[in-house]
């Protein structure tokens, strides 16, 4: 819905200045979410359906039932309101053209792959991820994981099965879809992801602005279209973590309208469109 149609809408749920900069500072601390003033007609358009499902009659009663201690599953049913969860498959191809002519003749020669989806959505973009290391990579080594994490656990749970409408894998080549997508029994314009890629990937929930549970290296990252969320701090906070997280010669890949700033500057060269690669560590400088 746009902001031009949200605002002509009456209000159903008392919602004032007030209760919109309480429900700001909570997307803020809790999950790292920048949200305008502008932003409010947006918002009551998106939380109000959360209103009717809970049988409450303001924004004020809402807030002080996603503040209680009890109420985890809905503060993420919030912040999956406010975000959009659009994604498909090879979304942004040059990434992944990145991935297959740059990054795997390098990966070709290790045992050990690490790759990491932060902000996997329902699963196109691990799934391409996948696809693409099988298609090039000729034997694959035994220790070879996808970690794909995202914060709503509905999406995630949406990502494990694995199915789609065909039409929305039409993005998928050809030759990939006759491989690893199977067609649903007694649903014709249902597929599903092959049980290859599937034991490739482990799918875990995650919030990017808390502590991650796991340790590195990776040997490149993909969060595209997660930090337009975040405010400025927020997302340079987030830049420099992942690249503590990224091996020497590591890619990230973030989204095409978003920019790398902030002291992760230093750390990474430009190698492509919303691409760029961890510089390797400087010599020690030798004492005469």
């Amino acid at each position: 819905m746009s902001l031009a149609a949200a605002a002509e809408m009456p209000e159903e749920f008392s919602f004032s200045d007030a209760d919109f900069e309480a429900l700001a500072r909570l997307a803020r601390a809790e999950f790292g979410l920048s949200l305008a003033v502008s932003k409010k007609p947006l918002v009551y358009s998106r939380l109000a359906r959360r209103l009717r499902a809970r049988g409450l009659s303001s924004f004020r009663e809402y807030m002080a039932l996603v503040d209680r201690a009890d109420e985890a599953d809905e503060r993420l049913e919030l912040v999956s309101a406010l975000t959009t969860n659009v994604t498909s498959f090879f979304r942004e191809k040059h990434h992944f053209d990145t991935l297959r002519d740059v990054l795997l003749p390098e990966l070709a020669k290790q045992k050990r792959i690490r790759i990491w989806s932060a902000g996997c959505s329902s699963g196109p973009e691990p799934f391409s991820i996948a696809m693409t290391l099988l298609d090039g990579l000729q034997s694959l080594p035994a220790d070879l994981r996808i970690l794909a994490t995202d914060i709503d656990p509905a999406i995630l749970r949406r990502a494990r099965r694995g199915s789609y409408l065909r039409e929305d894998c039409a993005a998928v080549p050809s030759s990939f879809q006759s491989r690893w997508l199977i067609p649903t029994p007694g649903e014709p314009e249902q597929v599903e992801i092959s049980q290859d890629l599937k034991r490739l990937i482990s799918f875990a929930e995650l919030n990017l602005i808390c502590d991650w549970p796991f340790k590195g290296p990776f040997d490149a990252i993909f969060c595209r279209n997660v930090a337009i969320y975040f405010d400025q701090d927020t997302q340079q906070r987030l830049w420099s973590r992942f690249a503590t997280m990224l091996r020497a010669g590591g890619f990230l890949f973030i989204g095409h309208s978003e920019r790398l700033s902030g002291p992760a500057t230093n750390e990474f060269a430009t190698a492509g469109v919303t691409t760029y690669r961890k510089r390797a560590l400087p010599a020690p400088t030798q004492l005469t």
